[in-house]
């Protein structure tokens, strides 16, 4: 019999005891008599009781906060955990509470949390001065390494988040091609002001966009072809992430590069998430050259970052000696704790070697959990590419936004579960793998997923 992370909290732990006692939350026998959505309700309920502080922390926020929340991908109902404490691949809650953590703040935390030689870093260059208002010694560092791992980035510059290295990008494919248009795929992420999930935000800017279907190679190319007056840039995702950790077929994407080409228009790569999937990002894996390269996330080191790069002749209108030059600041731009700490993580810490040995971690829990559905004929696939894993509550295949089950229900009881046994990930079903993580962890995450299926 599995011993679970739950049984092994419930003999130290009062509180742990009397939630062992409670009906599983993913039992067969409850589920079909009272159904998923009132025993998500009973499971949030037992949530709250477990979590005052955290309940506590949140209705203080809300004095403050809209929704007691200033970014609202971490928001889970009826509230969210609030977490005090990160070591390695380990965080702790402000109940006490210690998780092993598969969320990798969404890929920004591929180092795990306070890696040591980054926290170094950060040291080392706090001791000397943090807001300088002058180039510094580390930028250099960061951006030959960044140029150097990505052959199609001849020039980079930097910025403080994905959501500002996108925008960017788009308005220099708008400033050199003199057209306005963009396409973009159905559940695109590419920003928090640039959403395109079930539609385009009203938060987005007003640029002429046109929206295509991820994984369409013919569909991609006729849009293309017909819009190549107005358009200026395609932007993709090489992995679709928010809409559900969806790879891009090879095909679709050498598509979009050899209809970008013909018609004259930039071609963007977002690789702000996929870009830890091989020392040169999903580009250098499929052999395809952007125009234009975005990135974010764990280049930074954990720090807030963002960064631009690609073709000189399209870098090259940032110069400032220029006189055609396009203006670009931002204070923070050359942060000396960011830049140090990206210096250091992708010169020191992430080796060819570890991304390799993460990447087979990541495969390895999709093929065990796969194959585990497929046997039991069980609704339910993981996606992804190495160290990104989606979960989804259907058989698949899984190519774009529109085969992505809405689930909420099962998605949140799965989510509870996998708290109560001591695992955190993304609620929506949302998996990046950290350096820490080892086998152990990923076979115990494994066996949690499985024992809830099980039972549903």
């Amino acid at each position: 019999m599995l011993l679970t992370r739950t049984v092994l909290l419930s003999l130290a732990d009062p509180r742990r005891q009397s939630a062992a006692r409670q009906p599983q939350l993913y039992d067969r026998d409850v589920l079909a008599t009272t159904g998923p959505a009132q025993r998500l309700v009973e499971a949030e309920a037992a949530y709250v009781v477990a979590n005052p502080e955290s309940r506590r922390l949140h209705e203080e926020r809300a004095r403050f906060m809209p929704g007691g929340n200033t970014r609202t991908t971490i928001h889970q109902p009826p509230f969210p955990l609030t977490i005090v404490r990160g070591d390695g691949a380990r965080i702790t809650d402000a109940d006490g509470h210690e998780y092993t953590d598969f969320l990798g703040e969404y890929t920004a935390g591929l180092y795990g949390h306070s890696h040591p030689v980054i926290v170094e870093a950060i040291r080392a260059a706090l001791a000397d001065g943090i807001v300088l208002g002058a180039p510094n010694r580390y930028e250099t560092a960061l951006a030959e390494a960044i140029c150097t791992r990505f052959p199609s980035v001849d020039l980079v510059r930097f910025c403080n988040s994905g959501t500002e290295a996108n925008l960017l990008a788009l308005s220099l494919s708008r400033a050199v091609t003199g057209r306005s248009g963009v396409l973009v795929f159905a559940g695109a992420y590419h920003g928090g002001i640039l959403l395109f999930a079930h539609g385009i935000s009203s938060l987005n800017p007003p640029f002429p966009w046109i929206v295509g279907e991820y994984n369409d190679a013919e569909g991609a190319a006729r849009l293309v072809a017909e819009h190549a007056r107005e358009l200026a840039a395609v932007i993709v995702e090489p992995l679709q992430g928010a809409a559900g950790v969806i790879p891009g077929d090879p095909s679709f994407l050498r598509a979009l590069r050899e209809a970008t080409t013909e018609n004259g228009v930039l071609l963007v790569f977002d690789e702000v998430m996929t870009s830890r999937l091989s020392t040169g990002g999903m580009q250098q894996l499929l052999g395809i050259d952007p125009d234009l390269t975005t990135l974010a996330k764990f280049v930074g080191g954990g720090l807030s970052f963002g960064a631009f790069g690609g073709r000189a002749d399209l870098m090259g209108r940032f110069d400032p000696s220029r006189p055609d030059a396009l203006q670009h600041g931002g204070t923070f731009n050359n942060d000396v704790l960011t830049m140090a700490a990206g210096a250091a993580g992708l010169t020191q810490v992430l080796t060819e070697t570890e991304i390799a040995r993460l990447n087979g971690l990541g495969d390895r829990l999709r093929n065990r959990l796969n194959a585990f559905a497929v046997e039991r004929g069980i609704e339910f696939c993981a996606t992804g590419y190495g160290s990104l894993v989606g979960l989804h509550f259907t058989r698949g295949p899984v190519r774009n936004e529109g085969d992505v089950p809405e689930a909420a229900e099962l998605r949140g009881l799965l989510h509870l579960h996998m708290l109560e046994c001591g695992f955190s990930y993304g609620r929506r079903g949302f998996i990046a793998l950290s350096l820490p993580l080892c086998e152990r962890e990923i076979a115990g995450f494994a066996a949690a997923v499985e024992e809830f299926l099980t039972g549903v």
